[in-house]
This record gives C-alpha cells, structure tokens and sequence, in this order.
C-alpha cells in the first residue's frame, strides 16, 4: 500500500528533524569537548606568540600532532642546558611527526641575543613574563624553570616536567605515546 503524499512529506520532515537534532547534538558535543580541552590547557591551542624575528608563532597550526613545550629563559643555567637536548628531540623526532616549541619567559632583546650565540632548529615564542602564568595553568605550581610539557596529538597533556629533560628522557616519552 502506497503512502499518501501527505504522510510521506511528515516522515520526511520527521526524519529530518531526527537528523538536525542528532547534529546539533553533535556540534553541542564538539563545542564542550573543546571548551574543556582549552580549559585544561590554559587555553595554549588559542594563543598566538610573537618569535624573536617578529614573525608570529600560531599555536592552532601545532594541534593534531604530538607537541613538546618548553618554558625556559636565557638567566636560567638549567634551560641553557637542555637547550641542545630539545634541538636533538626536534631534528631527530620532528620527521616523525613531532614538534618542539620553547616559550622564553624573558624579554625578547635577550632572546634574540641569546639565539644568536645558540641557535636552535625549532620555534621559539616569545611568553615574557606573563608566561609565567600559561605555566601554571599547565601544571608548573612551583613557577620554576625550566618546565617542559608534553602533549599528545588530541592536544591533551600527557606529561609535565619541572627541571632540566634530556634526549633520552625526551625519546622515552615519544616512544611511550606515539604520533597518535
């Protein structure tokens, strides 16, 4: 038996409207999911820094991959230590889907002095002193240097570190979480 126009315009329009409930459902869910992914990291994926070459440093283009990030700042030995450690990370792990990112909580005329004593392959923004703050909203409570934060590619944190890291460290927790 043949349905009658009328009937099948309301099936339609009942699906349909099953539909775009389904999909606002899953738009409200997508939202909230990223409204708390920037609330537990200190709405990092939202920032933008300024690089010492005054170039911009968009961390939204850093999300989907694997992320080391390191607070660090030209007074701190500990940080001028691990420098060349998380250069080693950046060459050896960037092809393989890694990215490293050192925040300097320093003014930007130090940095870029420092930068060309000791240049570094991977991209530096500049946090100053207010990065002190993104520091602890991503767990560094103490407020010291260096700290570095590892994230996976769903953009969560999946390790933190107070105090100077090392390639072997470093390579540990890349073998641990993978590119995924």
């Amino acid at each position: 038996m043949m349905a009658s126009p009328r009937r099948r315009w309301l099936r339609l329009a009942a699906a349909a409207g099953v539909g775009a409930a389904a999909g606002g459902a899953g738009l409200w869910w997508r939202t909230a999911t990223e409204q708390q992914l920037h609330e537990r990291t200190g709405n990092l994926w939202l920032s933008r820094f300024e690089t010492p070459t005054g170039s911009e440093l968009a961390m939204p283009s850093l999300r989907g991959r694997p992320l080391v990030l390191n607070f660090w700042g030209t007074w701190c030995p500990p940080c001028v230590k691990e420098m060349p450690e998380l250069d080693r990370f950046a060459r050896e792990f960037g092809p393989r889907g890694w990215s490293v990112v050192g925040l300097a909580i320093d003014n930007a005329k130090a940095v870029r002095e420092f930068l060309q004593r000791t240049p570094v392959s991977y991209p530096i923004g500049m946090a100053g002193f207010a990065g002190s703050e993104l520091a602890r909203a991503l767990g560094n409570t103490q407020g010291g240097l260096p700290f570095t934060v590892v994230f996976g590619a769903s953009g969560d944190i999946v390790e933190t570190k107070m105090g100077e890291t090392h390639f072997g460290e470093l390579a540990a927790w890349a073998q641990r979480i993978g590119t995924s």
